[in-house]
């Protein structure tokens, strides 16, 4: 298999554990009706879903889940355009595949819930197992400065923790570090629609959902709020990776050329990896 495949096979596999495991604790926690978990395993379940992930497919692929996260690599130079249509497509593909296999595990669950009936509102709503959906008291406006907002800090400490000239991450520890990242995100700007920051992890299980029987009002509710965690992280990977190489990178003192290069040898650098929920 090619360079290309071999990719596309990675990141498919590591949206399709994600949204298996990561999407998995949202389902326990809402079909117990809160009796097998509720925020803190979400959130903490979800980290460390993308924290296995990482580690299952960091070497090959860099374990890139995030399209927003890919584009911005792109944008700064941290990996080729090219590669980006083959990685994004693969996330989305992952993504769907993902929802679609967690559909098959609870199925039974999902159709005794709430009298085989799939909802999107109310209080026997599934579909946000799924995909994010806004708060009731949320406007569009809101919601975009959120997912940007949340993005941003993403980014920012993302390119921090693979920045070989900043403090750094002893190797092999970085997908714990970017575990603890999505933690610290979800558990203080997660209120207002579930903090997605990912378009494919968002974007292809709701469309799974529109097919699997909750219909296409999916992407009405909300006053058509699906495009916000498609957009929003997109302009806030680009915002975030922005802050980072004027605020921080740039001042970074030149190395001494004798430990650049001996540092290249030794360690090289770990741009393309780049990984989020």
């Amino acid at each position: 298999m090619d360079t290309k495949g071999q990719t596309c096979l990675e990141n498919y596999t590591v949206l399709k554990a994600l949204g298996v495991l990561g999407c998995g604790t949202v389902a326990q926690a809402t079909l117990s009706r809160g009796l097998f978990g509720g925020i803190i395993t979400i959130n903490v379940g979800f980290a460390m879903a993308v924290v296995m992930a990482i580690y299952v497919t960091g070497g090959v692929s860099g374990g890139h889940i995030n399209p927003a996260v890919t584009f911005a690599m792109c944008l700064f130079g941290r990996m080729k355009w090219f590669k980006l249509p083959f990685y994004v497509g693969a996330q989305f593909l992952g993504a769907f595949a993902g929802a679609a296999t967690l559909f098959g595990i609870y199925y039974d669950g999902l159709m005794s819930f709430a009298g085989g009936k799939l909802l999107i509102v109310g209080e026997n709503a599934t579909a946000h197992i799924f995909a994010t959906y806004p708060a009731p008291y949320l406007s569009l406006a809101n919601a975009f400065a959120d997912q940007v907002v949340s993005t941003m800090f993403l980014l920012m400490i993302v390119f921090a923790i693979f920045d070989s000239r900043n403090l750094g991450v002893p190797k092999g520890l970085e997908p714990i570090v970017i575990g603890l990242l999505i933690i610290v995100i979800a558990s203080s700007l997660g209120l207002n629609s579930g903090c997605a920051m990912n378009p494919a992890r968002d974007l292809s299980p709701r469309f799974f959902t529109a097919l699997a029987g909750w219909g296409f009002e999916v992407f009405r509710v909300g006053n058509n709020f699906w495009w916000i965690p498609v957009v929003g992280p997109l302009v806030g990977a680009a915002i975030g990776g922005l802050i980072y190489v004027l605020a921080i990178e740039i001042h970074h003192p030149d190395p001494d050329p004798d430990f650049s290069e001996e540092q290249s040898e030794d360690k090289p650098e770990k741009y393309e990896l780049s990984v989020i929920m």
